[in-house]
């Protein structure tokens, strides 16, 4: 409706019906009587036009009252299904909505009116029949009122609300809904969604990752899921059907070790010393731990250096097994090194070797191993350089008392790792080639532009979900710096003269605040420039705060995020982060206005004079406020975009598929998380259709007929994952 009025003013009886019903009786009654309103048949017909005319724009204009009127109690349904998504090359779908404006923030004033109540709250029968629904309840013989009065259908006039709370005004105060979209180029600037629990981010994240894993198959998606969403694992894998990416997708889950793929966070690197960098990392570097970490580094990185040299893989379960036995590296390394310096170096260590005692061992190699007592006191002979053997010197000549106190924090995160079937997944044995486990690295999923879940059980064992998590950071963070400096292609022969460029990697970090570390902030910071795309979700600032342990860092992290969707949230701050960045406008407001005033001059015939009137004035109000933000209905989130433009986004309810057999392993999976976790995130069931339920006899009958193989998710050759080199 056109703006004409100084105010405009849509929650009101719609009067514009009553001018359009004369005009339709006018119209007919020129058709079909013009003698009554002294007209010819002919004048009749074009009057009657002219009335039908009139009238049609005038009952458009109470349409629009109409509809303002019911959307401020019930928003109309939007659900789609998971292919109806649309999928674009240039921007990414995030649902309907509309590009909030100074017209919005004036429509949710004046619906906050008193005067606006009736026309925002449920009428009467409709709070009646809520009533009547609950006392008859307990009457069994009247069960099938309850069922009409419930119905949700159009048919019943009193069919309850939908259950996602919050003010549909919010939403309502835009009637002309467009598809809400974000550039391709933004997502590089990374995006943080913010919402509490059950209120809409899984389903948000995987409308995001549907069109991220249909793109023209070029994207790289992984999904970190700490707390393990069977629904989120079976949408990933659907959609990857559905885009003939089967073949690329991974499931690495430490909840089901017997069918996940296996992955090496230390096993491929660019320079040695980053293995060292990863594992301590994650240690604590706050007051006087910083300094055993720093120990805790570099005796890592002299087990990593030692077992490069011997032509192994660094792996978890090795480093965790050599720095409680540095002895025995210590004598691997020498057999294979000394020999090639001194062809008698053995017999002359054997000699020495005998003559050891308890009273001629240095006070400092007390608890060592004779042979390793043994080959110190050759090498201070014989005088034999190589800087691998010297770090493992500078290890042994500690006491070793001291020496088990200053790795005494390393330790218990190498248990976490290392600890049960767990180990088998994050320490893969690469010559078993009787385990048809895959094993990948990123550098092999980003060039295979694989799609990857992993779900970390962080509801069962958060400490190990957690150093899990934080590994693979700290490897993508590395992968991410060698795509950087030499694209993702470096080593590979070029195909038809193309050089070696750069990918869309979409991640995307669920509960992120679990998963994050000092390994975060150079991710989100510089991958950027490796074509990392950071999609976090999280409930609160606080939670962010509360996992780095720095409110200075904190800042840093979500300075970061340029895009900012925030849903339902409980925390005031939070809220704050969207609302303090919008600027203010101007909201009119009506004052009725009435004087009465006697007149003193007793000759005139005048007694008193009154006047009334209207008078309009502006107030500069925020946008939005942070109760608006805390009042979003569920499914529903405000979206600062594009350099600051705020947009009211509302995403689409989820409608089943039709239909897609899946392997029994992976619905195997999903049954188990969604009997073991109850995620919350299932709040629109209420209000749609029943889920697609897969029939078990009718898979076993597919996978019979293809002869599946039910155990591992992802390629089933292990010949590539056992040849890749793991240096770059």
């Amino acid at each position: 409706m056109n703006q004409t009025h100084p105010l405009e003013s849509l929650l009101r009886p719609a009067v514009e019906l009553n001018t359009a019903v004369v005009c339709f009786a006018c119209a007919l009654m020129c058709v079909f009587a013009p003698w009554a309103l002294a007209l010819t048949p002919s004048v009749g017909i074009g009057m009657a036009f002219a009335f039908l005319g009139f009238g049609l724009w005038r009952g458009r204009q109470a349409w629009i009252v109409l509809r303002y009127r019911r959307n401020m109690r019930r928003l109309p349904r939007f659900a789609l299904r998971s292919d109806q998504v649309p999928v674009s090359t240039r921007s990414l779908w995030l649902g309907k909505g509309f590009k909030w404006e100074a017209r919005h923030t004036q429509r949710l004033h004046e619906s906050q009116q008193p005067e606006a109540e009736r026309y925002i709250k449920p009428s009467r029968l409709y709070r009646f029949a809520r009533h009547l629904e609950s006392r008859l309840e307990p009457v069994r013989s009247l069960y099938f009122v309850i069922r009409l009065l419930s119905a949700d259908s159009a048919l019943n006039p009193f069919r309850p609300l939908p259950p996602v709370g919050g003010i549909p005004a919010l939403h309502a105060v835009e009637w002309r809904e467009i598809d809400v979209r974000l550039p391709l180029g933004e997502r590089v600037a990374h995006t943080l969604v913010e919402g509490t629990t059950r209120v809409g981010k899984t389903r948000l994240a995987e409308v995001m990752i549907t069109q991220d894993i249909a793109r023209a198959a070029q994207d790289v998606v992984i999904c970190f899921d700490p707390k393990g969403d069977g629904d989120l694992l079976i949408r990933m894998y659907i959609e990857a059907l559905r885009a003939g990416r089967g073949d690329e997708f991974y499931v690495f889950h430490l909840g089901y070790p017997g069918i996940s793929a296996r992955y090496n966070a230390v096993g491929r690197f660019g320079r040695i010393s980053e293995v060292a960098t990863r594992i301590s990392g994650q240690l604590s570097g706050e007051g006087n731990s910083a300094a055993f970490r720093e120990f805790a580094w570099r005796f890592v990185n002299i087990v990593a250096r030692a077992r490069h040299s011997l032509g192994q893989r660094p792996t978890y379960d090795q480093i965790l097994s050599d720095v409680v036995n540095i002895d025995g590296l210590m004598i691997e390394y020498a057999q294979q090194t000394l020999a090639k310096h001194d062809a008698h170096a053995w017999d002359r260590i054997s000699e020495i070797e005998g003559k050891l005692n308890d009273k001629n061992i240095p006070m400092a190699m007390k608890g060592r191993d004779k042979r390793v007592v043994a080959i110190e006191q050759y090498l201070q002979q014989a005088r034999i350089r190589d800087a691998v053997l010297e770090g493992l010197r500078s290890a042994v000549r500690y006491d070793k008392t001291y020496f088990d106190k200053i790795v005494a924090s390393l330790l218990p995160l190498l248990e976490k790792l290392t600890t049960g079937r767990i180990a088998e997944l994050l320490s893969p044995d690469y010559h078993d080639l009787e385990d048809p486990r895959p094993i990948f690295d990123w550098q092999q999923i980003i060039r295979k532009r694989g799609v990857v879940y992993v779900g970390l059980d962080a509801l069962s064992d958060f400490e190990v979900a957690q150093a899990v998590g934080n590994s693979m950071f700290a490897d993508l963070v590395s992968v991410a710096g060698h795509i950087y400096k030499h694209g993702v292609d470096d080593g590979l022969p070029k195909v038809d003269g193309g050089g070696s460029g750069k990918v869309a990697i979409n991640l995307h970090c669920d509960e992120f605040n679990e998963l994050m570390g000092d390994e975060f902030i150079p991710l989100i910071n510089k991958g950027g420039g490796a074509g990392i795309q950071v999609t976090a979700y999280t409930q609160t600032m606080s939670d962010i705060e509360a996992r780095i342990g720095s409110t200075a860092k904190a800042g840093q992290v979500i300075g970061n995020f340029n895009n900012l969707i925030m849903l339902r949230v409980r925390e005031e701050r939070t809220a704050k982060m969207l609302t303090d960045q919008l600027r203010k406008v101007n909201v009119a407001s009506r004052m009725l206005v009435s004087m009465a005033g006697d007149n003193p001059d007793v000759d005139s015939s005048v007694d008193f004079t009154s006047s009334g009137g209207d008078r309009i004035s502006t107030v500069q109000v925020p946008m939005i406020e942070p109760a608006d933000v805390v009042s979003l209905p569920k499914g529903q989130a405000f979206a600062l975009l594009e350099g600051g433009q705020l947009w009211k986004i509302r995403m689409p309810l989820p409608l089943p598929d039709k239909g897609k057999n899946l392997p029994m392993n992976i619905q195997d999976i999903a049954e188990d998380m969604r009997a073991r976790y109850s995620t919350g995130e299932r709040w629109w069931e209420d209000v749609m259709p029943p889920p697609i339920h897969f029939d078990p006899p009718q898979f076993r009958e597919v996978a019979n007929q293809a002869a599946y193989q039910p155990p591992p998710v992802g390629p089933m050759d292990m010949g590539e994952a056992s040849d890749a080199p793991w240096q770059e």
